[in-house]
């Protein structure tokens, strides 16, 4: 079985990347194509894989550039990756992996994170939530081409993985996907993280300083609160963000893996409040034996243990709405139940999604899947 690996890009830290790195431990000699690979930028595992990129590596220099070039060079650029010869294709992302050259005699698989946010949510995006009504109505002509352009491509996989039933509902529904839709929940690396004795009195945050990403809300309810609050990350509303905070509130980015691991590991409680399709840094935390004050919504509904009475097995406490004052109540609930908590229940329940496990489903559904398919030719 000859096979391929596609990725949308390499050009960040976060959940895409680690799936695509796991694709990689399942198939380590499958070369992964992708626009624009980084190394400064990603995982440095990814310096030992055989990775194939387009021409669009020299303009790109940043994961910025790169999703603002992606209609129409983004598209044209992963075209120009030939995958004819293989046998399987296995590709991750949810924006430009669909557009490769491909063979109807290959088996197509895509794990496929959401449909396209930009083109089928495009108010989750503040260049578009926040444009004028002639900016949205020419966002809007674009967008339209884009969804017709989406939506064609997404036909090409013979099978779709999914990360939870929310995500898959959306696949169903926005691609007409007929087959039945496979979940595999995205990896977490347990063995990056590690239990403290002794938290200390900081709150944290992981996140990209983007819109959707409810970041603001955290800062002004920690505004507040006046509790010490750590934010890792950065992102288009980087500075924005940054202004609004009061002193004690500290921002960090560019931190290396061992000084995340000490920062989750040291943290009273992770903030997550954003409606995020799946979401790994909480479960980051609860393989810190860290439990999760989160938005009671979306992916974490798949990864975390809610409180309702005995905190000791539970590991998140929810709250409603994207509020402020919601938000701040959560804080105060949290305060009142943290003691129960359990840092080794938490971290026995992160270990249920280690890599380890994603691997092995990953690497025996391609395997199936591909069993099948030869049948199939076969008689055919």
């Amino acid at each position: 079985m000859k096979i391929a690996l596609v990725q949308d890009g390499l050009m960040c830290r976060a959940g895409g990347e680690q799936v695509a790195l796991c694709f990689h431990k399942a198939f380590p000699d499958a070369p992964i194509y992708t626009q624009c690979y980084q190394p400064h930028l990603t995982f440095p595992e990814f310096k030992e894989c055989d990775i194939r990129t387009t021409w669009l590596q020299n303009i790109a220099k940043t994961d910025n550039v790169m999703k603002k070039l992606f209609f129409p060079l983004g598209i044209w650029a992963m075209q120009s990756h030939d995958l004819t010869d293989y046998d399987v294709v296995l590709m991750s992302g949810t924006h430009c992996a669909k557009y490769v050259k491909l063979s109807p005699k290959s088996l197509i698989i895509s794990y496929s994170f959401t449909p396209f946010r930009l083109a089928w949510d495009p108010t989750s995006y503040a260049q578009y939530a926040e444009s004028g009504l002639l900016k949205q109505k020419m966002f809007d002509i674009v967008l339209g081409t884009l969804r017709e352009i989406d939506l064609k491509a997404a036909q090409r996989p013979d099978f779709f993985i999914g990360m939870t039933e929310e995500t898959a509902g959306r696949l169903r529904d926005t691609y007409r996907v007929k087959e039945p839709i496979e979940i595999i929940n995205p990896p977490v690396t347990v063995n990056n993280f590690y239990v403290s004795e002794q938290p200390k009195s900081y709150f944290l945050v992981v996140s990209r300083l983007e819109y959707y990403k409810k970041v603001d809300l955290v800062i002004d309810a920690f505004n507040e609160l006046g509790y010490p609050l750590i934010i890792v990350g950065k992102g288009l509303q980087a500075e924005e963000i940054k202004a609004r905070a009061k002193s004690n509130i500290t921002f960090l980015s560019g931190l290396s893996a061992s000084e995340l691991a000490d920062l989750y590991a040291n943290c009273r409680a992770f903030i997550f409040p954003q409606h995020e399709d799946y979401g790994i840094t909480p479960l980051e935390a609860n393989a810190s034996g860290r439990p999760v004050i989160a938005y009671g919504a979306g992916g974490v509904l798949a990864t975390q243990i809610p409180v309702e009475n005995d905190p000791s097995v539970a590991t998140a406490l929810y709250f409603k709405e994207q509020t402020v004052s919601d938000l701040v109540d959560a804080v105060h609930q949290f305060e009142q139940v943290e003691s129960y908590f359990d840092p080794y229940f938490i971290r026995r329940h992160a270990e249920k999604f280690d890599e380890r496990i994603f691997i092995e489903k990953i690497r025996n559904f391609v395997k199936n899947k591909y069993s099948l398919f030869k049948r199939q030719s076969t008689y055919s």
